[in-house]
C-alpha cells in the first residue's frame, strides 16, 4: 500500500467511525455492501450485503424505524427521489427515529454521491445527544420566554405579555373581529404608604393579595400586572356579560377591606369598546381615568372616617395646620425605620397615627381628634394606671416623656406588650405644640 492509499484509508475509516453504519451502493444494479458498522446488532435489522439496497431498505424498514416515521422513510428510500436529490444537491438528508435494540433513538440518514457517479454512500448517524441538547435548548428557551412574560412576584402575566396581547387585540379591532370588549384598570391603594410604614415585604404581600383578589373575581379573563401597583383585566365572554356585577363585587370587597383594615383595597375603573375607539389604548385610557375617580372616592372616605368622632371636637384643625402635621409625620416615618409612629397637634388635639397600627389594632382612621381617649379603650384595664401616671409627670428635663411599657388589644382580641417613647415640641413661647413618638411591640 503506497502512502496516499494509506492516507485515504485512514480518512475513510475515521469518517466512517462517525456513523452507525455506512453502505456502499451501486446506483445502476442496486448491489450494496456494508463499508463500516459500529453496532454489530444492526445487522440483525438490515443485511450487511444484498442485490437491491432500495428494495431491501423498504422491506426491512418496519424492523428498525418508528411506526410514525415509516411513510416518510418509504419516500426517502425511493431510488428516483434519492438520485434526483443527490444530482442537484450532492446529498440527501432525512431525520427519523430508530427503534433498533428496543429503544427510540434519533437518527440522521445521509446519502452522498461518490466521485465516480456510479455509487452512493448511505450513512446512518446517531444524533440522539444532539437531539437531546437541542430539545433542552428549546425547552430552556420556551421557559425563558414564559418567564419573560410572567410577573415574578405574583405569577400572573406581566407588562411584556400585556403588550403582546394588546398588539394582537388591536389587529382584531382594526379588522372588526371584536365587537365587545371590557377593560378593568386596577390600582393597589396606598402602596407607597404601606412600603414606607410597614416595609417592602408587607407591600409585596399586599400586591400578591391584590393579584389573587382580581384573578378570583375575573376568573375567566386574562389579568396582567403592568406596573408596580397597577393591574389590568381584559374582559370578554362570560366576564364581559357580567362586567358590572363583577366590578361592583371588586369595589364592595375593597370597601369592606378598607373598613375592616384587613385585605387589599383596590381602586378600579371599567371601560368598554365603543365605535369611536381606534386603538386598545383608547379603552385603557378611559378605564384609567375612571380608576382614578374611584381612588379619589377612597381618599375622601378615609378623610370622613377621621371625623367620626366630631362630637369630641372643640375646634376643627385648619387645613394649613393639617398640612404641617402631615409634613412632620412624614419626616418622622422617614427617620424612624420601624415601629408605629404617632404625632398630635396639641392645639387642636388632632393626631395622625401609623397606618400599620390602624390595621393591627383596628382603629377607624389614621386621623383622629382626642386620640388619647380613643386609644385608652385599647389598653389593658390593669395598665391604665401606668398611662395615667405617665401623664401626671409629663416631662423630664430634656423634653422627652419617660418610656412606658403596657399592654394593648390587637384587632384579633389578643393583648401584646408595647413600649412607647414620646417627645413634646414647644413653640417660640415654650408652650407645648406637638406631642409625638414611636410605639414598638416588645
Amino acid at each position: 500500500m503506497d502512502l496516499y492509499s494509506e492516507i485515504y484509508d485512514q480518512i475513510a475509516n475515521t469518517l466512517s467511525a462517525h456513523f452507525e453504519c455506512v453502505y456502499y451502493v451501486d446506483i445502476k444494479t442496486g448491489h450494496y455492501i456494508v463499508f463500516a458498522e459500529t453496532d454489530p446488532a444492526a445487522s440483525e435489522e438490515f443485511p450487511n450485503e444484498g442485490e437491491d439496497f432500495f428494495a431491501d431498505a423498504v422491506k426491512n424498514a418496519d424492523k428498525f424505524i418508528h411506526p410514525d416515521d415509516l411513510n416518510m422513510m418509504y419516500k426517502a428510500y425511493d431510488k428516483e427521489r434519492i438520485l434526483k436529490s443527490v444530482s442537484s444537491k450532492g446529498t440527501c438528508i432525512v431525520t427519523f427515529r430508530s427503534t433498533a435494540n428496543g429503544k427510540i433513538t434519533h437518527m440522521r440518514h445521509i446519502v452522498i454521491r461518490c466521485k465516480d457517479n456510479d455509487h452512493i454512500l448511505c450513512c446512518l448517524e446517531n444524533i440522539e445527544e444532539e437531539f437531546q441538547e437541542k430539545d433542552k435548548q428549546k425547552k430552556d428557551l420556551q421557559s425563558a420566554e414564559r418567564m419573560a412574560r410572567r410577573d415574578e412576584l405574583t405569577g400572573i402575566k406581566n407588562s411584556n405579555a400585556f403588550k403582546e396581547y394588546t398588539d394582537a387585540i388591536e389587529g382584531k379591532i382594526d379588522n372588526g373581529e371584536i365587537d365587545h370588549l371590557g377593560v378593568v384598570m386596577c390600582d393597589v391603594n396606598d402602596l407607597k404608604l404601606i412600603n414606607d410604614t410597614r416595609g417592602h415585604a408587607y407591600g409585596d404581600e399586599a400586591i400578591r393579595a391584590t393579584s389573587r383578589l382580581i384573578c378570583e373575581i375575573f376568573e375567566h379573563s386574562p389579568v396582567f400586572r403592568i406596573g408596580g401597583d397597577e393591574f389590568v383585566a381584559v374582559l370578554t365572554g362570560r366576564d364581559y356579560e357580567q362586567k358590572d356585577t363583577l366590578l361592583n363585587k371588586l369595589r364592595q370587597e375593597s370597601e369592606g377591606n378598607r373598613r375592616a383594615r384587613s385585605g387589599p383595597v383596590v381602586a378600579s375603573g371599567l371601560a368598554i369598546l365603543d365605535d369611536s375607539d381606534k386603538r386598545f389604548s383608547d379603552i385603557l385610557r378611559r378605564a384609567d381615568r375612571l380608576m382614578y375617580e374611584n381612588k379619589k372616592d377612597f381618599k375622601a372616605a378615609r378623610k370622613l372616617d377621621g371625623f367620626r368622632n366630631m362630637d369630641l371636637i372643640d375646634t376643627p384643625i385648619p387645613a394649613e395646620r393639617k398640612r404641617l402635621l402631615d409634613g412632620l409625620f412624614g419626616a418622622l416615618v422617614t427617620i424612624a425605620g420601624g415601629g408605629y409612629i404617632f404625632l398630635d397637634d396639641m392645639r387642636y388635639d388632632f393626631s395622625r397615627w401609623a397606618m400599620s397600627l390602624i390595621d393591627d389594632f383596628g382603629l377607624e382612621s389614621e386621623y383622629m381628634y382626642h386620640a388619647d381617649r380613643i386609644w385608652k379603650n385599647y389598653i389593658h384595664p390593669d395598665d391604665l394606671e401606668i398611662i395615667n401616671n405617665s401623664i401626671t409627670h409629663i416631662l423630664n428635663e430634656n423634653g422627652e416623656l419617660e418610656p412606658i411599657k403596657y399592654r394593648a388589644r390587637r384587632k384579633d382580641g389578643t393583648y401584646v406588650f408595647l413600649y412607647t417613647r414620646g417627645f413634646i415640641l414647644t413653640d417660640s413661647n415654650g408652650e407645648p405644640e406637638y406631642f409625638g413618638g414611636i410605639i414598638c411591640e416588645v
